[in-house]
Protein backbone atom coordinates (compact mmCIF):
# COMPACT_ATOMS: atom_id res chain seq x y z
CA UNK A 1 0.00 0.00 0.00
CA UNK A 2 1.37 3.72 -0.67
CA UNK A 3 1.42 6.39 1.89
CA UNK A 4 -1.82 7.93 0.26
CA UNK A 5 -3.24 4.92 0.17
CA UNK A 6 -2.89 3.83 3.99
CA UNK A 7 -4.10 7.52 4.70
CA UNK A 8 -6.90 7.64 2.99
CA UNK A 9 -8.09 4.80 4.44
CA UNK A 10 -7.32 5.42 8.31
CA UNK A 11 -9.09 9.14 7.30
CA UNK A 12 -11.95 7.72 6.34
CA UNK A 13 -11.96 5.01 9.45
CA UNK A 14 -11.01 7.99 12.19
CA UNK A 15 -13.96 10.26 10.45
CA UNK A 16 -16.27 7.29 11.28
CA UNK A 17 -15.21 6.32 14.96
CA UNK A 18 -14.54 10.24 16.19
CA UNK A 19 -17.75 11.43 13.88
CA UNK A 20 -15.17 14.21 12.17
CA UNK A 21 -16.03 16.08 9.19
CA UNK A 22 -13.91 14.60 5.85
CA UNK A 23 -11.59 17.79 6.44
CA UNK A 24 -11.07 17.25 10.06
CA UNK A 25 -10.08 13.54 9.65
CA UNK A 26 -7.72 14.36 7.03
CA UNK A 27 -5.66 16.94 8.98
CA UNK A 28 -5.52 14.44 11.44
CA UNK A 29 -4.10 11.84 9.58
CA UNK A 30 -1.71 14.00 8.53
CA UNK A 31 -0.39 15.19 11.93
CA UNK A 32 -0.45 11.56 13.17
CA UNK A 33 1.54 10.10 10.25
CA UNK A 34 4.28 13.08 10.96
CA UNK A 35 4.39 12.42 14.73
CA UNK A 36 4.79 8.44 13.99
CA UNK A 37 6.99 8.65 11.01
CA UNK A 38 9.20 11.26 12.76
CA UNK A 39 8.86 13.84 9.81
CA UNK A 40 7.31 17.31 9.00
CA UNK A 41 4.08 17.50 7.54
CA UNK A 42 5.17 18.06 3.88
CA UNK A 43 7.27 15.21 3.64
CA UNK A 44 4.07 13.43 3.27
CA UNK A 45 3.03 15.45 0.55
CA UNK A 46 6.25 14.46 -1.72
CA UNK A 47 6.63 11.04 -0.83
CA UNK A 48 2.43 10.12 -1.25
CA UNK A 49 3.27 7.90 -4.08
CA UNK A 50 5.77 5.82 -1.53
CA UNK A 51 5.19 2.24 -0.87
CA UNK A 52 5.26 2.08 2.98
CA UNK A 53 7.73 -0.57 4.56
CA UNK A 54 6.85 -3.22 7.24
CA UNK A 55 8.58 -0.63 9.87
CA UNK A 56 6.70 2.45 8.80
CA UNK A 57 3.16 0.61 8.92
CA UNK A 58 4.02 -0.76 12.36
CA UNK A 59 4.71 2.89 13.86
CA UNK A 60 1.71 3.77 12.26
CA UNK A 61 -0.41 0.88 12.72
CA UNK A 62 0.68 1.94 16.67
CA UNK A 63 -0.62 5.64 16.43
CA UNK A 64 -3.40 5.35 14.93
CA UNK A 65 -4.49 1.94 16.95
CA UNK A 66 -4.47 4.64 20.12
CA UNK A 67 -6.21 7.00 18.15
CA UNK A 68 -8.80 5.00 17.04
CA UNK A 69 -9.30 3.90 20.26
CA UNK A 70 -10.19 7.34 21.24
CA UNK A 71 -7.43 8.76 22.76
CA UNK A 72 -6.47 12.68 22.82
CA UNK A 73 -4.96 13.75 20.03
CA UNK A 74 -2.82 15.54 22.25
CA UNK A 75 -1.61 12.34 24.34
CA UNK A 76 -0.80 10.45 21.13
CA UNK A 77 1.24 13.38 20.33
CA UNK A 78 2.93 14.07 23.27
CA UNK A 79 2.40 17.74 23.05
CA UNK A 80 -0.32 20.57 22.73
CA UNK A 81 0.19 24.09 22.04
CA UNK A 82 -0.41 26.88 24.40
CA UNK A 83 0.13 30.66 24.88
CA UNK A 84 1.66 30.34 21.46
CA UNK A 85 4.53 27.83 22.95
CA UNK A 86 4.73 24.27 22.41
CA UNK A 87 4.42 22.12 25.81
CA UNK A 88 5.04 18.40 26.58
CA UNK A 89 1.80 16.85 28.13
CA UNK A 90 1.11 13.07 29.69
CA UNK A 91 -1.99 11.31 30.72
CA UNK A 92 -0.70 12.57 33.86
CA UNK A 93 -1.31 16.32 33.17
CA UNK A 94 -4.75 17.82 31.77
CA UNK A 95 -4.29 18.79 28.36
CA UNK A 96 -3.86 22.89 28.28
CA UNK A 97 -7.00 24.35 26.34
CA UNK A 98 -7.33 27.94 25.16
CA UNK A 99 -9.80 28.70 27.44
CA UNK A 100 -7.01 28.76 30.01
CA UNK A 101 -5.37 31.85 27.67
CA UNK A 102 -7.71 33.76 29.59
CA UNK A 103 -6.29 33.62 32.85
CA UNK A 104 -2.96 34.26 31.86
CA UNK A 105 -4.19 37.11 30.12
CA UNK A 106 -5.78 38.32 33.58
CA UNK A 107 -2.75 37.50 35.39
CA UNK A 108 -0.86 39.85 33.09
CA UNK A 109 -3.30 42.65 32.68
CA UNK A 110 -3.10 43.76 36.40
CA UNK A 111 0.32 44.72 35.50
CA UNK A 112 2.46 43.49 38.50
CA UNK A 113 6.29 44.63 38.90
CA UNK A 114 8.47 42.35 40.31
CA UNK A 115 5.06 40.36 41.46
CA UNK A 116 5.64 36.82 43.81
CA UNK A 117 3.70 34.42 41.81
CA UNK A 118 1.88 30.97 42.41
CA UNK A 119 0.56 28.31 40.62
CA UNK A 120 -1.63 25.95 42.23
CA UNK A 121 -2.46 22.25 40.45
CA UNK A 122 0.45 23.71 37.67
CA UNK A 123 -0.47 20.38 35.64
CA UNK A 124 1.80 20.45 32.46
CA UNK A 125 2.84 23.95 33.83
CA UNK A 126 1.75 25.95 30.65
CA UNK A 127 0.05 28.54 33.09
CA UNK A 128 3.68 28.75 34.74
CA UNK A 129 5.54 29.12 32.08
CA UNK A 130 3.97 31.12 30.43
CA UNK A 131 3.63 34.03 32.80
CA UNK A 132 7.50 33.74 33.92
CA UNK A 133 8.37 33.86 30.19
CA UNK A 134 6.15 36.95 29.68
CA UNK A 135 7.45 38.83 32.70
CA UNK A 136 10.99 37.37 33.91
CA UNK A 137 10.41 39.85 36.29
CA UNK A 138 8.30 37.77 38.50
CA UNK A 139 9.18 35.35 40.62
CA UNK A 140 7.03 32.13 39.58
CA UNK A 141 6.24 29.21 42.42
CA UNK A 142 4.20 25.97 41.07
CA UNK A 143 2.63 23.62 43.04
CA UNK A 144 1.04 20.03 42.71
CA UNK A 145 -0.10 16.95 44.10
CA UNK A 146 1.01 15.11 41.81
CA UNK A 147 4.84 14.14 41.13
CA UNK A 148 4.11 12.42 37.74
CA UNK A 149 2.34 16.08 36.93
CA UNK A 150 5.33 17.92 38.35
CA UNK A 151 8.01 16.06 36.85
CA UNK A 152 6.32 16.68 32.99
CA UNK A 153 5.67 20.08 33.87
CA UNK A 154 10.06 20.30 35.10
CA UNK A 155 10.73 19.23 32.01
CA UNK A 156 8.78 21.59 30.21
CA UNK A 157 10.42 24.53 32.12
CA UNK A 158 13.68 23.22 31.38
CA UNK A 159 13.12 23.36 27.81
CA UNK A 160 11.27 26.06 27.19
CA UNK A 161 13.91 28.21 29.65
CA UNK A 162 11.82 29.33 32.56
CA UNK A 163 13.06 29.50 35.82
CA UNK A 164 9.81 28.59 38.26
CA UNK A 165 10.13 26.79 41.15
CA UNK A 166 8.12 23.49 41.56
CA UNK A 167 7.17 21.54 44.69
CA UNK A 168 5.10 18.78 45.18
CA UNK A 169 2.05 20.31 47.55
CA UNK A 170 -1.30 19.49 48.10
CA UNK A 171 -2.57 23.22 47.72
CA UNK A 172 -1.17 25.22 50.24
CA UNK A 173 0.50 22.79 52.46
CA UNK A 174 4.28 22.28 51.42
CA UNK A 175 4.51 26.85 51.33
CA UNK A 176 4.47 26.87 55.58
CA UNK A 177 4.41 30.61 55.88
CA UNK A 178 5.14 32.00 52.70
CA UNK A 179 3.05 34.87 50.77
CA UNK A 180 2.50 35.86 47.14
CA UNK A 181 1.63 39.22 45.14
CA UNK A 182 -0.88 36.66 42.93
CA UNK A 183 -2.00 33.19 42.78
CA UNK A 184 -3.68 31.73 40.09
CA UNK A 185 -5.24 28.36 39.07
CA UNK A 186 -7.04 25.93 37.05
CA UNK A 187 -8.21 23.71 39.61
CA UNK A 188 -10.77 21.01 39.17
CA UNK A 189 -13.98 22.29 38.44
CA UNK A 190 -16.49 19.45 36.95
CA UNK A 191 -19.30 18.02 39.55
CA UNK A 192 -18.13 14.66 39.88
CA UNK A 193 -21.72 13.55 38.45
CA UNK A 194 -20.88 15.25 35.37
CA UNK A 195 -21.81 13.15 31.88
CA UNK A 196 -19.08 14.87 30.42
CA UNK A 197 -16.64 13.07 32.27
CA UNK A 198 -17.70 9.76 30.27
CA UNK A 199 -17.31 11.45 26.87
CA UNK A 200 -14.45 12.30 24.51
CA UNK A 201 -10.68 13.77 25.58
CA UNK A 202 -11.70 13.53 29.57
CA UNK A 203 -12.30 10.10 29.65
CA UNK A 204 -8.34 10.22 29.16
CA UNK A 205 -7.23 12.83 31.60
CA UNK A 206 -6.71 12.41 35.30
CA UNK A 207 -10.31 12.52 37.18
CA UNK A 208 -8.40 14.05 40.18
CA UNK A 209 -7.65 17.23 38.16
CA UNK A 210 -10.93 17.62 36.66
CA UNK A 211 -13.72 16.41 39.38
CA UNK A 212 -14.05 17.93 42.85
CA UNK A 213 -17.13 17.49 44.78
CA UNK A 214 -21.19 17.36 43.54
CA UNK A 215 -21.62 20.83 42.66
CA UNK A 216 -17.40 20.89 41.48
CA UNK A 217 -16.78 23.62 43.61
CA UNK A 218 -14.81 21.94 46.89
CA UNK A 219 -11.34 23.01 45.86
CA UNK A 220 -12.44 26.13 44.75
CA UNK A 221 -13.72 26.83 48.04
CA UNK A 222 -10.52 25.45 49.62
CA UNK A 223 -8.15 27.49 47.90
CA UNK A 224 -10.54 30.93 48.47
CA UNK A 225 -10.59 29.82 51.95
CA UNK A 226 -7.07 29.65 52.28
CA UNK A 227 -5.36 31.46 49.94
CA UNK A 228 -5.74 35.16 51.97
CA UNK A 229 -3.06 33.48 54.72
CA UNK A 230 -0.48 33.39 51.53
CA UNK A 231 -1.29 36.43 49.88
CA UNK A 232 0.28 40.12 50.37
CA UNK A 233 -2.30 42.70 51.42
CA UNK A 234 -3.83 44.01 48.01
CA UNK A 235 -2.50 40.53 46.56
CA UNK A 236 -5.11 38.68 43.72
CA UNK A 237 -6.34 35.63 43.09
CA UNK A 238 -7.45 34.54 39.92
CA UNK A 239 -9.13 31.32 39.65
CA UNK A 240 -10.50 29.60 36.16
CA UNK A 241 -13.88 28.00 36.10
CA UNK A 242 -16.89 26.34 34.73
CA UNK A 243 -19.18 28.44 32.24
CA UNK A 244 -22.06 27.39 35.03
CA UNK A 245 -19.94 28.69 37.73
CA UNK A 246 -19.96 32.68 36.47
CA UNK A 247 -22.16 33.49 39.49
CA UNK A 248 -21.35 30.87 42.11
CA UNK A 249 -17.57 32.00 42.52
CA UNK A 250 -17.54 35.61 42.37
CA UNK A 251 -20.42 35.33 45.21
CA UNK A 252 -17.92 32.80 47.03
CA UNK A 253 -14.79 35.71 46.95
CA UNK A 254 -16.94 38.51 47.96
CA UNK A 255 -18.66 36.41 50.92
CA UNK A 256 -15.01 35.19 51.58
CA UNK A 257 -13.79 38.61 52.05
CA UNK A 258 -12.40 39.93 49.16
CA UNK A 259 -13.05 43.04 47.18
CA UNK A 260 -12.44 44.29 43.85
CA UNK A 261 -14.08 40.89 42.44
CA UNK A 262 -14.60 40.70 38.94
CA UNK A 263 -15.50 37.85 36.36
CA UNK A 264 -14.51 37.66 33.04
CA UNK A 265 -16.02 35.80 29.85
CA UNK A 266 -13.82 33.39 27.08
CA UNK A 267 -14.27 34.19 23.67
CA UNK A 268 -17.13 32.24 23.17
CA UNK A 269 -18.99 34.70 25.59
CA UNK A 270 -18.89 31.96 28.69
CA UNK A 271 -18.02 32.88 32.04
CA UNK A 272 -14.32 31.57 32.84
CA UNK A 273 -12.11 33.50 35.02
CA UNK A 274 -12.99 34.94 38.08
CA UNK A 275 -11.17 36.53 40.66
CA UNK A 276 -10.64 39.22 44.04
CA UNK A 277 -7.94 41.19 45.81
CA UNK A 278 -7.19 40.55 49.62
CA UNK A 279 -7.36 43.02 52.25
Amino acid sequence: MTLAGYLADLAGRLGVALCLTPREARLEARVLAATALAVEPVWLIAHDTDLLGPQQRAALDAVFERRLAGEPVAYVLGKREFYGRVFRVSPATLIPRPETEHLVEAALSHGLDAARVLDIGTGSGCIAITLKLERPDWSVCAVDVSADALAVAQANGERLGAAVKWLESDLFAALAERKFDLIVSNPPYVPTGDRHLGQGDVRFEPKGALASGLDGLDAIRAIVRQAPAHLEPGGWLLLEHGYDQGEAVPALLAVTGYTEVFMACDLAGQPRVSGGRCV
